[in-house]
């Protein structure tokens, strides 16, 4: 048996040769990307990288290596388009994602809108990110605030996105790919939801308690406590408080905010019923133009891909590579494809940055659809 350091000297000189190899392809990498920028040619040649690929498992004398040479040759081919698309950003031949930099979107004449009632969290949240004299006003769904701003009516939109209790919601993240409307920024707003009943009312008389149906979750564990009372869902918190000051029945009883209690005269039967202490929403402000603030250091963008195994690791490979954060991915099923998704991704960065366009480009060419939903 041959000893184990005399075989590690041995790794060590073919780890020599493989580095040596690999170098002088990157560097025939380069000549392959001059040409195409000089001849316009796009950097993915599927046809050419799937007959390589085929024509490389051949040279595979021992057949249990054939699968892992293919997956490495798959990798020092991504690492190569990699590099052109860096070549070209060099040449100037940058994506043009035709967004704007802005000082501020704040202004005294901006019209905001938002889903529910006065008292509505989006209420606060428009009021926190653009003061309390910014003139807002309200329309019964998400999509009626999307309308909204498409039509130039308002000048943004405050909608949730996430909480931190709850997770996602989802629906805002479909008309965000439905509308060609876009994310100029966010908030955030801690929410401590209350019981809210009428001026008679006692916990004991309850039997129905309305809310929305994210609220309902983020108060799950106090609700499990009193499973005899029947949930029904609402458009919105403050319309839950509204629609039982309207109802004046003592029976029924809302989960919302203190400051809803106070608008719609309803008397706070218990408060902080949510199970975190630190519940969060996130709101994103929406507006009809490709626009950035100089503060901006967010980017969503969605991506669709072929169905096929290795896919959606080939696009965060492009993060990685050019020294991008990924902060967070969620999958959203796309119409009429069963079992198929599409991704909606943030990452760190600002639409200018020089890594930032490498990336996106690269991307770009090798999914079936990319949409840049804001940069905030």
């Amino acid at each position: 048996m041959a000893d184990l350091s005399e075989i590690r000297k041995q790794i060590d000189e073919v780890d020599k040769k493989i580095v040596q190899l690999f170098e002088n392809r990157m560097s025939l990498c380069e000549d392959v990307a001059e040409y195409k920028i000089k001849t316009g040619k796009q950097v993915l040649d599927t046809g050419r990288e799937k007959e390589k690929l085929d024509n490389i498992k051949l040279l595979v004398q021992k057949e249990e290596n054939r699968h892992d040479v293919r997956e490495l040759f798959k990798q020092i081919m991504a690492m190569s388009r990699k590099l052109q698309y860096k070549l070209m950003a060099k040449h100037g031949l940058i994506s043009d994602v035709s967004f704007r930099s802005v000082d501020t979107i704040i202004r005294p004449d901006v019209k905001v809108v938002y889903q529910g009632v006065e008292g509505a969290y989006a209420h606060e949240a428009s009021l926190q990110y653009f003061g309390d004299e910014a003139d807002c006003y309200h329309v019964e769904s998400w999509r009626d605030a999307m309308e909204e701003v498409k039509s130039g009516r308002a000048d943004y939109a405050v909608l949730p996105i996430e909480n931190s209790t709850a997770g996602a919601v989802t629906q805002v993240h479909d008309l965000l790919l439905e509308y060609d409307n876009y994310i100029v920024a966010e908030t955030e707003v801690l929410v401590e939801h209350a019981l809210l009943g009428l001026a008679d009312a006692k916990i004991s008389d309850i039997t129905t308690v309305y809310s929305h149906p994210q609220a309902l979750m983020q108060c799950e564990k106090y609700l499990r406590e009193h499973r005899e009372w029947q949930q029904i869902s609402c458009e919105n918190t403050a319309v839950s408080a509204k629609k039982v000051c309207d109802e004046g029945d003592k029976t029924h009883v809302a989960i919302a905010s203190v400051k809803a209690a106070k608008i719609h005269g309803l008397k706070v039967l218990k408060e902080r019923i949510n199970q975190e202490d630190a519940n969060t929403t996130r709101f994103l402000i929406v507006g009809r133009e490709r626009i950035y603030t100089k503060e901006a250091d967010k980017i969503s963008i969605c991506v669709e891909m072929a169905h096929e195994s290795g896919t959606l690791y080939n696009v965060l490979s492009h993060f990685s590579y050019n020294g991008i954060n990924m902060t967070k991915i969620e999958s959203r099923p796309i119409e009429n494809r069963q079992w198929e998704y599409r991704f909606i991704i943030d990452i760190e960065g600002k639409i200018s940055d020089g890594a930032v366009n490498n990336a996106l480009r690269g991307i770009s060419e090798e999914v079936s659809k990319l949409v840049i939903l804001g940069n905030y």
